[in-house]
């Protein structure tokens, strides 16, 4: 049996279709519904059983789960940038992930676990996953904290030796349609275009860059799950690792990706930055991957124009856009 916490969600979700695809339908997924549409996320995918986040986590903590797991997935924690609450995103993506990491370790069962390119901050200190580079990192806000607290204990315990971290950068493709304000900017876009015919893009407040012209490390959901799937299956490769293309893009790239995969004329207006967010936002990202081709990661990267495409042909514009 593989679990796969958040199997509801984003990544998630499509990690379970991944295991479909595979064949793999003892799964157990587990998440927290919350009132939300994320259901839809698992209403074309097979699965052995469902379980509720706080059920479950009394069955760890009880410890009487089935024996027959070999694998623990835990993309279940808060995935908003933006929140706020300290308290929350301590117990959901430090307190809850340990918890895990210590049970499934315990129990020599494969665990891998949602990091975050929120975690680098600024950039200043580049984008390297070495291990020295991401103990001294520092994030822009509280989400990226939590998740470098979780890196800190890992790399500091020596747990990192035994299971996976992956930071992941800019996610973006189908089943991410419940995440409200947290969606890609592509998933925004679509709908722009569709309603009113052009693109909203925050102005830059920094000199040495023009509107639009911010960058981004975008990756697609079904590159993040080949990667996954390779890590499940290749037990004795563990540690911290960055999950993206390698290629920074800007957002005007993503923007005319969009109107050219809807055989559009590109139309782009640059709106004002909300004040919350201007000494709070990242200005660049780009993952370094050199550690996880290192490992042996033998797969290729989803260009952006050829990601959107497959995102907005095949899904956005269709009755049923789940994969």
């Amino acid at each position: 049996m593989i679990i796969v916490t958040g199997g509801a969600g984003f990544i998630g979700s499509a990690f379970v279709w991944k295991l479909n695809t595979q064949g793999i339908e003892d799964i157990l997924v587990v998440d927290d519904l919350d009132g939300s549409d994320k259901w839809k996320n698992l209403v074309n995918r097979r699965f052995a059983n469902y379980l509720d986040q706080q059920d479950f986590l009394e069955k760890v903590k009880a410890d009487c789960l089935p024996p027959n797991i070999t694998a623990l997935v835990h993309m279940g924690a808060c995935s908003a940038t933006t929140e706020r609450d300290s308290d929350y995103l301590m117990r959901n993506n430090y307190q809850y992930t340990r918890l895990l990491a210590e049970w499934a370790c315990g129990h020599q069962i494969r665990f891998l676990y949602a990091s975050s390119g929120a975690t680098y901050g600024d950039g200043s200190q580049g984008y390297s996953d070495a291990d020295e580079t991401s103990l001294r990192l520092k994030p822009l806000n509280m989400y990226g904290y939590s998740k470098q607290l979780l890196d800190i204990w890992a790399l500091k315990s020596g747990a990192i030796q035994h299971m996976v971290g992956l930071k992941f950068f800019n996610v973006y493709g189908p089943n991410e349609y419940h995440k409200e304000d947290m969606r890609s900017v592509i998933h925004k876009a679509f709908g722009q275009i569709q309603e009113q015919g052009s693109v909203r893009l925050f102005k830059s407040y920094r000199p040495e860059y023009q509107d639009g012209e911010q960058v981004r490390d975008f990756v697609y959901v079904k590159d993040v799950v080949d990667v996954l799937w390779w890590f499940v299956n290749n037990p004795a490769v563990n540690g911290l690792y960055n999950v993206g293309t390698g290629c920074a893009r800007t957002w005007q790239d993503l923007a005319y990706a969009v109107f050219t995969a809807l055989a559009r004329d590109a139309r782009i207006e640059f709106i004002e930055m909300p004040e919350t967010l201007r000494d709070r936002y990242q200005y660049r990202t780009e993952a370094n991957i050199n550690k996880l081709k290192k490992a042996g990661y033998p797969g290729e990267f989803h260009s952006l124009e050829d990601g959107i495409r497959d995102y907005v042909q095949n899904y956005l514009i269709k009755d049923d856009p789940y994969l």
